[in-house]
């Protein structure tokens, strides 16, 4: 298959002091007056140099990519060049966040609190950005490409020294014993995290938005607005405050894209399947993978609820994403992502998926944020004849990166069309996109419609040493593991000392920004 994916700073002193005051455990001030900050592995002023360079690199290397924008019509490479335009753009914004942070060390509006987790997934959005762009190009002049290529190459080195720089993460606080526990049943969350606010909060415990939302959707006509394109231009730009969309039950066939400057918006539909929200772009269609999505956020903060996003391109269509969320601190809770090959596009930041129902085929849940999935229903589908489906395809490209996918307390299972013919469609956990592609699977219920082996290989031994695929306490008649790859990035993790550190609250340090749920979620291991 085809399918290669995929303000600057002001005051350097001023960036330095006000970095220590969130990510120093202790103050070292040096022979040349800079606090040495614990969550840097380099001088701090050579950092605060690093993130200028870097963000200028970026800069220049946009304006280079424009040159040639509007040259190629409306082909593929022309949305190629558009992405890249975007995506170096987006980069140059996340790397400025770390000024922006740092400018309010006591702040966690949008943020974990947590500088040095932070930091690590901001420049790895960047980086990932950046490749991306590159792989955009696949399918395109060759030419073009290794220009753009080369114009970019300093760019991807410049991004991968700043993650470089700064320590893995400070030690995830201890978690109370009863945020591990777990019930049986509920009617919504319990807890939330810090960033959800007490209003949120109560708005997710409900069903509906009649009176609370800011806007409301209809395409009956009875709402604001027929379309919900037109509900988020009419959002305001970078709000601190929740803006809620209610989007009446129907089917809306339109392409929505929120962008990076449309912060905390929430939208919330009337159900699953109620609430439907359509498109059809694809690979073979001229679109990129980055481009074909139904629906495409960016803007940090972005809560959805009770909807249905989904790209009915067909499995003949090859790559055709039904969402895509680069949104930092994203909720995605009760809705379904409906496909074939790349329904879910993961692309980057955290983000945290809650009773979702996920279907396709080839690679779909994909990208390289970091995202947690728990009591979701993720569903194979039946494909093109002869066809092996992937579930997933973490595209982590650097060991420093902080990114992977974690599947906890899910059924992976078969989608109805898929059910007459587990004997002759094969289906995998995953494969790795990516060179340190990594994903973990825990505690899980997985049915027969998975192969012994377990995992695929993406093209003969490549990053089959330097992935980390893990599972742990999965159970159901497709867990057994004795016929699993041998791989040696492949892991049994056999007891809870060694899965305990890809529970949420370690991997992803998500007791800083997911709290215990009490709803079969816990932020360790299930009791």
């Amino acid at each position: 298959m085809m399918k290669l994916r995929r303000g600057v700073v002001s005051s350097t002193f001023s960036l330095l002091l006000t970095l220590s005051l969130c990510c120093a455990e202790k103050e070292d001030f040096s022979t040349t007056g800079y606090v040495q900050l614990e969550c840097l592995r380099v001088p701090s002023s050579e950092f605060a140099g690093a993130v200028k360079t870097a963000v200028d690199l970026v800069r220049k290397a946009g304006v280079f990519v424009s040159k040639f924008d509007k040259k190629f019509g409306n082909s593929r490479m022309a949305h190629a060049i558009l992405d890249c335009i975007d995506l170096l753009d987006s980069a140059s914004e996340e790397l400025s966040w770390i000024i922006s942070a740092s400018q309010n060390p006591n702040g966690k509006d949008n943020s974990t609190g947590d500088m040095a987790s932070d930091l690590r997934t901001w420049i790895s959005a960047a980086l990932s950005n950046h490749e991306t762009c590159l792989d955009g190009f696949e399918g395109t002049n060759g030419v073009i490409k290794k220009v753009v290529a080369g114009g970019l190459s300093q760019v991807g080195k410049t991004i991968r020294n700043l993650l470089m720089m700064v320590h893995f993460s400070s030690k995830p606080k201890p978690t109370p014993n009863k945020a591990h526990k777990k019930s049986t049943a509920h009617s919504g969350f319990s807890k939330f995290p810090s960033w959800v606010r007490p209003g949120d909060r109560r708005l997710l415990q409900t069903d509906g938005l009649s009176t609370s939302a800011d806007v409301v959707v209809a395409s009956d006509g009875t709402g604001n607005f027929t379309t919900i394109s037109e509900a988020v231009l009419a959002a305001p730009d970078y709000s601190t405050k929740r803006y809620v969309i209610h989007v009446k039950r129907g089917v809306y066939a339109e392409n929505v894209e929120i962008k990076k400057k449309k912060w905390n918006i929430m939208m919330v539909g009337d159900g699953i399947d109620a609430t439907v929200i359509t498109g059809n772009r694809s690979f073979i269609d001229g679109w990129t993978t980055f481009r074909s999505a139904t629906f495409a956020v960016s803007g940090r903060g972005f809560i959805a609820q009770n909807i249905t996003f989904q790209n009915t391109a067909g499995p003949e269509k090859h790559q055709a994403v039904a969402i895509r969320s680069d949104s930092d601190l994203g909720v995605f809770y009760r809705c379904a992502m409906r496909g074939y090959q790349d329904t879910l596009y993961a692309h980057t930041m955290r983000q945290f998926f809650r009773e979702c129902i996920i279907t396709g085929t080839v690679d779909f849940m994909f990208g390289d944020a970091t995202a947690v999935f728990q009591d979701c229903q993720i569903r194979a589908k039946q494909g093109l004849p002869n066809q092996k489906n992937s579930i997933t395809a973490q595209g982590r490209k650097d060991p420093n990166q902080p990114t992977g996918f974690m599947i906890q307390f899910s059924n992976i299972t078969a989608d109805t069309d898929l059910l007459p013919n587990l004997n002759t469609t094969a289906t995998y956990l995953g494969r790795p996109w990516k060179l340190y592609s990594r994903t973990v699977f825990m505690q899980n219920y997985v049915s027969d419609v998975l192969k012994p082996e377990g995992w695929l290989e993406w093209n003969g031994d490549f990053a089959l040493d330097t992935l980390y695929y893990a599972e742990y306490m999965n159970s159901g008649p497709g867990a057994s593991l004795d016929r699993r790859v041998k791989w040696p990035g492949y892991h049994l993790l056999n007891t809870s000392a060694e899965a305990i550190n890809f529970t949420v609250a370690q991997f992803i340090q998500g007791n800083l920004w997911l709290p215990a749920t009490g709803i079969k979620y816990t932020a360790g291991l299930a009791s």
